[in-house]
């Protein structure tokens, strides 16, 4: 199966779009910078996708001008029909014949989504042509899955479905009929509300699915294996004499055993973006999956990076004192990439907090740089150490910007995607994480790097760069060898973890914070933990007795108090 996404912006990509906006920029092995959604169906569906996996407007429109300037269309009027449109359809067509689950030849069903809302006037462009795409493929060949909202009325639980019908006659007047609903509601829906919708939608009751709200989204696949959506979506596409039974076994198994976690593992956020977990989502997922794995249900502690700073202790003492509070509460520390030098010097004393009470820490991207920066300061006694991102005139430069970057152009000039780092000591905990692997391959995107004039100091003074490019220069890990659990990443390892597949990094946080790395570094945790009957096969030990699994509620991810579905 092929996965294709189509967004209504002009962005060529969402590389220069604020996470604010968007949430995170999701990266892939070939360094296209995609909206989070891709990152979700990589997640779930466990395959690699391109930057043609992602169509926008902007795309679409770039490829057309360009084809016009070149007088590919022999002088005739460039118009959005047929045009654009026909652009928007040979380019599904092309990349639906692309494999992306490492088997050879094309894939039998691509899903497309497409993004936005009917009625919209930027994603009228796509329904024609996918209008246009349907009728020219024909029955048995295209299948619409229309998703909708569903709302409750809180006062007398009503559920209406008046959003729906609108929604489905925008669509009808516009060229496409759905042959399926997927409805979402915070509860299933009634008998007589999915008849109404037949009724008015002109959609089989059987085609009517009801995605209501869960415990953890692992059980939404099962949620539609139960309504038998897979039989509706076959039958539509004349597949059933083909197609399998969905093998949900160890899916089955990995969502029942997630609702009975129950021993706590906090983990402090240093951030800038902390008010939109979105911005973060690939971090929480990767959190997520290690906390499984160590059988730890998952709290999230807010920390906003800026409260941590001196300054704020004198604007506003209450956040001053409730973000160190979070902070010095937590199990362990993480400080996620970003840009900008807002909550930078929050991240370097977050370092610094984790670094002198040997408090389990990840840095991932910039938070590898603050850590740098912090050691330099601290150890070294360089106190105007800092990036030159920050401050251009340091005497100190720990982190400088990237000889081959562009100081003009944003949008596509990092270093970005998949490149490969490898291991300078065998004896480490990254290495013995990732399996004694000699190398490792993760996706990037920074502009910025660690000095290697610096290193040589650094690395006098205590601190270790495990890993490294093939050129030996750039600096990917970073290890302090006699903290428990002290280590930074150049690379995003969140971007590469899967349900049952946890990264190795976040896996040492979290397995760090619970007291379990000694005994996840002796059984090799580079292997893909196994689920049985809901229990992961490899057993973490606290002190060498065995973890008791203890029933209870698993309402998501936990943050300040408040549940976080994911």
């Amino acid at each position: 199966m092929d996965r294709t996404q189509k967004d209504p912006y002009l962005n060529t990509d969402a590389g220069t779009m604020s996470p604010f906006e968007h949430g995170e920029v999701f990266v892939l092995d070939d360094g296209g910078e995609v909206d989070l959604d891709l990152g979700n169906y990589e997640r779930f569906l466990d395959i690699k996708l391109t930057r043609d996996n992602n169509i926008t407007t902007g795309k679409i429109y770039q490829s057309v001008i360009d084809k016009e300037r070149r007088g590919d269309y022999l002088g005739k009027t460039v118009q959005v029909v047929p045009h654009i449109t026909d652009a928007i359809q040979e380019w599904i067509e092309r990349v639906a014949a692309i494999p992306v689950d490492g088997k050879e030849g094309p894939a039998d069903v691509c899903v497309i989504e497409l993004g936005g809302t009917i009625g919209d006037i930027e994603s009228m462009p796509f329904i024609e042509a996918l209008g246009q795409f349907s009728y020219r493929v024909g029955a048995g060949n295209f299948c619409l899955v229309h998703v909708s909202l569903v709302p409750v009325l809180n006062v007398v639980g009503e559920q209406k479905t008046k959003p729906t019908q609108h929604s489905v006659r925008g669509l009808r007047s516009q060229g496409l009929m759905p042959n399926i609903l997927a409805c979402r509601s915070t509860t299933e829906l009634e008998e007589q509300v999915k008849d109404k919708l037949s009724q008015f939608c002109h959609v089989p009751f059987e085609n009517i699915i009801t995605l209501y709200d869960v415990s953890n989204i692992w059980h939404v696949p099962l949620l539609l294996r139960d309504q038998k959506a897979h039989e509706a979506i076959l039958k539509v596409l004349d597949l059933k004499g083909v197609a399998c039974e969905p093998a949900l076994g160890e899916w089955t198994a990995r969502a029942k055993f997630c609702d009975k976690l129950h021993e706590p593992v906090r983990i402090a956020m240093v951030g800038k973006y902390t008010g939109l977990s979105d911005s973060y989502l690939s971090v929480l997922k990767a959190l997520l999956h290690a906390s499984v794995a160590c059988r730890r249900k998952l709290y999230i502690d807010w920390v906003p990076a800026s409260d941590l700073e001196i300054a704020t202790a004198q604007e506003n003492p209450d956040a001053y004192r409730s973000a160190w509070s979070l902070l010095k509460g937590a199990d362990g520390v993480l400080v996620p990439g970003g840009f900008g030098d807002r909550g930078v010097e929050g991240k370097i004393l977050a370092a610094k907090y984790a670094r002198e009470n040997r408090k389990p820490y990840l840095g991932i991207c910039l938070g590898m740089q603050t850590a740098v920066i912090e050691f330099a300061r601290s150890v070294l006694g360089m106190q105007d150490a800092n990036s030159t991102e920050f401050n251009a005139h340091t005497r100190n430069p720990c982190v400088i910007f990237m000889p081959e970057g562009s100081k003009t152009h944003m949008g596509g000039t990092m270093r970005l995607g998949s490149r490969r780092t490898y291991f300078q000591v065998k004896d480490c905990k990254s290495a013995k994480l990732y399996g004694n692997r000699s190398f490792v391959d993760e996706r990037h995107r920074h502009r910025y790097e660690v000095n290697p004039e610096m290193v040589p100091l650094l690395e006098d003074a205590g601190l270790c760069f495990t890993g490294k490019d093939e050129t030996g220069r750039r600096m990917e890990i970073v290890e302090l060898p006699q903290h428990p659990y002290f280590i930074g990443v150049q690379f995003h390892p969140e971007f590469k973890s899967r349900p049952g597949k946890p990264s190795a990094v976040f896996l040492g946080l979290i397995a760090a914070a619970s007291g379990q790395l000694d005994a996840w570094l002796k059984k090799g945790t580079a292997k893909p933990y196994a689920v049985s009957n809901g229990i992961p096969a490899i057993k973490p030990h606290i002190n060498g007795t065995p973890t008791k699994l203890v029933n209870g509620p698993l309402d998501g991810i936990y943050y300040n108090g408040n549940g976080l579905h994911v």
